[in-house]
């Protein structure tokens, strides 16, 4: 039987012989990396942060509402994209979309990798993140059809120079090969990419947020000062860089996922402080009193030079410190007047935001096609305010459509008989998975 062993089982069976507290030692090291990698990270772990199971309606409103402002901003020459949160402060939809969409990845994983543990737990997040980057490229494929067609058809080359996309017609295989790299990304799609890359990274970042929040925290920010400093970011095709820097950007990720992870509970003492909230409500005011110059010339005069020369540019690539500040402003005032429990989340006025927010991929995707084909018609047909108006509706109408079919469909497949149980749904965080 010894003759069928490997050289190595026979030293370990000899010491074994020799020496029993040896075969303790062996077993415990087995022992501990089946433990670390197989059992719930509950087991191995200092005691975890305590994970809500129910269901924040105001992450939905706030996440749907930030699709409809991204929609509305991806169409230029629209009067109503002058009523989106750009125009009045220093950040935009972008962030809110960001920001939740860490929180509800931890809001999913962080359970799972609680009660199933680090491996399945990935496992999942690579899953989600693969779905998504498919949903990217067949995204990319249908967009590129639209914009080629478009431009053939009514002999406009401009479309394609004005979404990006020039080097695909002229290239297709190179252009494709990029793509498939995430290098090479039209107009209005470099959210997609972005979210891929932060889910890729993001199992030591969640394991690292369950067991030393401070710490994930710490080292997320040292990342987006060293990314400043270092001007870290990734490459694109055909030159330049990533539009949202994956280095920067990771920060308002990896802050959200500290907020669901107990984070949140532990500023609630600060978010309940009348200083704290005089404090944001006058960031906010300065914020749109700077915004105020962009837009109207002769206001430009009030803004002291120093301030301009210190400020400017406000960089969206790179996450602006000033943006990011803006946003917890927002987040402060939100949190103190928007309850969790506040009657109005059930409201059907707010519904429909709050549908468009629990399926965000579907709708994301959807609104990038609406925002070209209304880009699309108010060019051609030089369309008016109301027309411009009308366009901006009937989006968000065709959104809110789209996610009551999606909506009605996953409920009734969730009453068959043969359907099985699934987790809570995050929806772009993967709860579905």
């Amino acid at each position: 039987m010894l003759g069928g062993m490997g050289r190595a089982a026979r030293r370990r069976r000899a010491q074994a012989i020799v020496n029993p507290g040896f075969a303790t030692q062996v077993l415990a090291t087995q022992m501990f990396a089946k433990n670390i990698f197989a059992k719930p990270l509950a087991a191995v772990a200092s005691p975890l942060p305590a994970l809500s199971t129910e269901r924040d309606l105001r992450l939905d409103l706030f996440r749907g509402v930030a699709l409809w402002l991204i929609f509305l901003d991806h169409i230029p020459e629209n009067i109503v994209n002058w009523f989106t949160l750009r125009n009045y402060g220093f950040s935009d939809a972008t962030e809110i979309f960001i920001f939740i969409s860490g929180y509800t990845a931890a809001f999913v994983y962080g359970r799972a990798m609680r009660d199933r543990g680090i491996v399945i737990a990935s496992a999942r997040v690579l899953r989600r993140a693969w779905q998504i980057y498919v949903a990217h490229i067949f995204l990319f494929t249908i967009f590129m059809a639209e914009i080629a067609y478009v431009a053939a058809t009514f002999d406009n080359p401009l479309y394609a120079e004005e979404m990006n996309i020039l080097d695909f017609l002229k290239q297709p295989d190179v252009t494709i090969y990029q793509a498939l790299l995430l290098k090479f990304k039209p107009v209005n799609m470099d959210v997609l990419p972005l979210y891929i890359v932060l889910l890729l990274f993001f199992p030591p970042m969640l394991w690292l947020l369950l067991r030393q929040p401070a710490f994930a925290l710490a080292g997320s920010a040292l990342v987006y000062v060293l990314a400043w400093n270092f001007d870290w970011n990734l490459p694109a095709y055909p030159n330049g860089v990533w539009f949202f820097n994956p280095f920067a950007w990771q920060l308002l990720f990896v802050f959200g996922a500290w907020c669901a992870l107990g984070g949140a509970q532990r500023l609630a003492g600060v978010l309940r402080s009348n200083v704290v909230i005089g404090i944001a409500v006058a960031y906010l005011l300065f914020a749109f009193a700077v915004t105020l110059t962009w837009y109207y010339e002769p206001l430009d005069r009030f803004m002291p030079g120093w301030l301009s020369d210190w400020m400017y540019p406000i960089d969206k690539t790179n996450l602006d410190v000033l943006r990011f500040a803006h946003f917890l402003a927002l987040a402060a005032v939100t949190v103190r007047f928007v309850p969790r429990d506040w009657p109005a989340l059930k409201s059907p006025l707010l519904w429909p935001a709050i549908v468009c927010g629990q399926h965000s991929l579907e709708i994301f995707c959807l609104g990038v096609f609406l925002a070209f084909a209304g880009q699309f018609i108010i060019s051609e047909w030089s369309g008016g305010p109301l027309v411009q108006t009308g366009i901006s509706l009937l989006g968000i109408l065709i959104m809110v459509a789209t996610a009551s079919l999606i909506s009605w469909y996953r409920k009734i497949e969730g009453r068959s008989p043969t359907s099985r149980v699934k987790p809570p749904d995050a929806d772009l965080a993967g709860g579905e998975a």
